[in-house]
């Protein structure tokens, strides 16, 4: 039976907003410039993708329901979100649009957007540290999910080492394996963190552990390819962000580096590559089979 991924989506983004209005400061609460701007991007919306492949990961290692792993989808969100907010700044790819509405900074100004994605940030860790002190996630898990997060969203093999070269590759001809580096580093790393820490929680064999690193690694190429293509050819009501920012800004894509049809292709591959990962798993893997072909079609 075929998972109704809208009606999951819809649902782990309920339970996952509900539990980070639990964790996120009111806007009333002080410093409220700052909450405020943290909660202008933290509750704009999103397909809150990640989120959801921590619950389904989660769940596909053998924790059903998935409730404990809710921590852990929530401080994906949070670090997400901040990089975004940073992503968004003059000083980076500078958008005034993002999830359908203003940017952060374009609301509350620069300073307190660069300081709303510090918060985030930090709040994230804070919050998987106080999770694991309640029991609500496994101590002896706590090490390698913070581990394997703080190592995808930064560097030198994660998040913050693809946005740095992605920034220097700007207006540059970078070849094809350059930019499966920025790729894979920039957003990759994230969606693959989703995958291993949301299984981590469930404490399952090392196998699990292996095959979900390597379904979020695939996962994570393809979505990426998918945004270059959507950039490429939707428009900014589509997308709900300014479409067309790549070519504007000279930055190397799939989509410059190889055609529309080769990046279709190729992001057709990783969803291969991606499905034939969750082998092992069984049943429990159909969500996450149904996630990857919820990228490929996806047309935001």
């Amino acid at each position: 039976m075929r998972t109704d991924v809208p009606h999951l989506l819809a649902e782990r983004a309920r339970e996952v907003e509900a539990h980070l209005e639990s964790v996120v400061p009111s806007a009333e609460t002080t410093p409220t410039a700052l909450h405020a701007a943290m909660r202008h991007s933290l509750f704009a919306g999103g397909k809150r993708l990640r989120p959801a492949l921590v619950l389904e990961s989660a769940r596909a290692a053998g924790l059903d329901p998935p409730t404990p792993a809710l921590p852990v989808a929530a401080a994906l969100e949070m670090i997400h979100t901040y990089s975004l907010i940073h992503d968004d700044l003059p000083c980076m790819d500078d958008d005034d649009l993002r999830r359908g509405r203003p940017t952060c900074h374009v609301v509350h100004g620069e300073a307190m957007a660069i300081l709303a994605g510090d918060a985030l940030l930090t709040l994230a860790f804070t919050h998987l540290g106080e999770a694991a002190q309640r029991g609500l996630i496994p101590a002896a898990a706590l090490p390698r999910i913070v581990t394997t997060l703080g190592r995808c969203a930064g560097t030198p093999g994660g998040m913050v080492a693809g946005q740095v070269l992605d920034i220097e590759g700007e207006g540059k001809e970078l070849d094809a394996s350059a930019v499966d580096a920025i790729h894979r580093h920039k957003t990759g790393a994230l969606i693959e963190a989703s995958c291993v820490c949301g299984g981590l929680v469930a404490e399952p064999p090392e196998g699990i552990v292996k095959a979900l690193s390597q379904y979020g690694r695939a996962l994570g190429l393809a979505f990426q390819i998918v945004d270059d293509i959507l950039d490429a050819t939707s428009t900014c009501v589509a997308l709900g962000k300014t479409a067309g920012k790549d070519i504007a800004q000279g930055k190397a894509t799939y989509v410059s580096v190889h055609g529309l049809e080769a990046a279709r292709a190729e992001a057709k591959h990783q969803a291969e590559q991606a499905r034939g990962a969750l082998a092992s798993l069984g049943e429990r893997g159909e969500p996450l089979a149904s996630l990857v072909d919820f990228v490929i079609q996806r047309q935001r």
